[in-house]
């Protein structure tokens, strides 16, 4: 999806600046700008009611633009990130949301074929497992970033989905609060994201990932299954290795994959003990402290890529793996 979305528990998103001048870049007003929104939306049929709840009144938030600059996976080393995440306490929420959910996981995992365990933990490291879903208004957080963010043609296009969403009717205007960069709901979809991949599990008629819990568990597994080249069923996403002494890390990529035997030949071995197995396809290694020093390194597969497009960081992708190998 998009590298965006580690949700600090003290953020509200309700602080808003004064300033109506020019943004960053000297360029035009925000009035200005959401009036050019609000003639986008029209013309691609979102209704004035819907327009003028939302954006009437609506001001940039400063606190949006400093937490948009200060990602987890920009300031943290692996192992901060990774211990973070890992604690003891997720993982028992996490053993604990996959026993209460049981059914309704097998019912998902029947029809999307995708683990479970995987939903789970992307469910854990996004919201805490449902607990803290954001609380910053959608429109406001997308239209701050639109009119003087640094990626202000990505988060328009993400501003239009959010418009079109609520016009659709899946969420109320007071419910549709989420992340600093406009993630939504149990999953943290993007609205594009949410367009494209969000599902009506029950079949109520909407798709509800903020507060009905199969539409949110259900859309993860959807995302993971039709992102990319798919789910691979029954496949691990990797795990643990270590390499050889004078292993070039430059071949520590994953987009650099090779068949295991490949590696085997190399020198690399399971961390637990062992050789490696003996497993089809290709597979890559990943090290995702290697930059700040951190040399615990990962074979990966197939559907670590999968995780890595819901969130494109090899720190997040190898820690929703460790956890979902920790939740069942």
């Amino acid at each position: 999806m998009f590298t965006r979305r580690f949700l600090p528990a003290f953020a509200t998103g309700l602080a808003a600046t004064p300033a109506f001048g020019r943004n960053a870049r000297g360029q035009g007003s925000f009035p200005a700008f959401l009036d050019g929104v609000r003639s986008e939306a029209r013309r691609a049929g979102v209704s004035a009611n819907t327009l003028n709840r939302a954006l009437n009144n609506l001001q940039p938030n400063d606190r949006v633009l400093e937490l948009d600059r200060r990602q987890a996976e920009f300031t943290q080393t692996w192992p901060q990130y990774r211990d973070a995440r890992l604690s003891q306490t997720r993982i028992d929420a996490g053993r604990r949301a996959y026993a209460d959910n049981r059914t309704l996981l097998q019912a998902i995992e029947a029809r999307y074929r995708v683990s479970p365990r995987v939903v789970v933990a992307i469910w854990g490291m996004e919201t805490n497992y449902g607990s803290f879903t954001g609380n910053f208004n959608v429109i406001e957080a997308l239209a701050t970033l639109a009119w003087e963010g640094r990626r202000a043609t990505f988060f328009r296009a993400e501003l239009m989905a959010a418009l079109r969403i609520l016009d659709a009717g899946h969420v109320s205007f007071e419910r549709m609060r989420g992340s600093y960069a406009g993630a939504m709901g149990n999953p943290q979809f993007m609205p594009t994201s949410f367009e494209r991949l969000a599902v009506d599990f029950d079949g109520d008629g909407r798709r509800d990932i903020w507060d009905n819990k199969a539409d949110a568990l259900a859309s993860i597994a959807n995302y993971l299954g039709r992102s990319g080249s798919g789910w691979r069923e029954g496949e691990i996403w990797g795990f643990e290795v270590l390499t050889p002494q004078g292993f070039d890390t430059a071949l520590a990529d994953h987009r650099q994959p090779r068949a295991m035997a490949e590696w085997a030949r190399m020198g690399v071995s399971r961390a637990s003990g062992g050789g490696l197995p003996g497993s089809a396809g290709d597979w890559a290694i990943v090290i995702p402290g290697l930059s700040r020093g951190d040399t615990q390194a990962f074979m990966v597969g197939q559907n670590f890529m999968q995780i890595r497009r819901y969130n494109p960081s090899n720190f997040y992708a190898t820690a929703v793996g460790l956890l979902s190998d920790r939740v069942a």
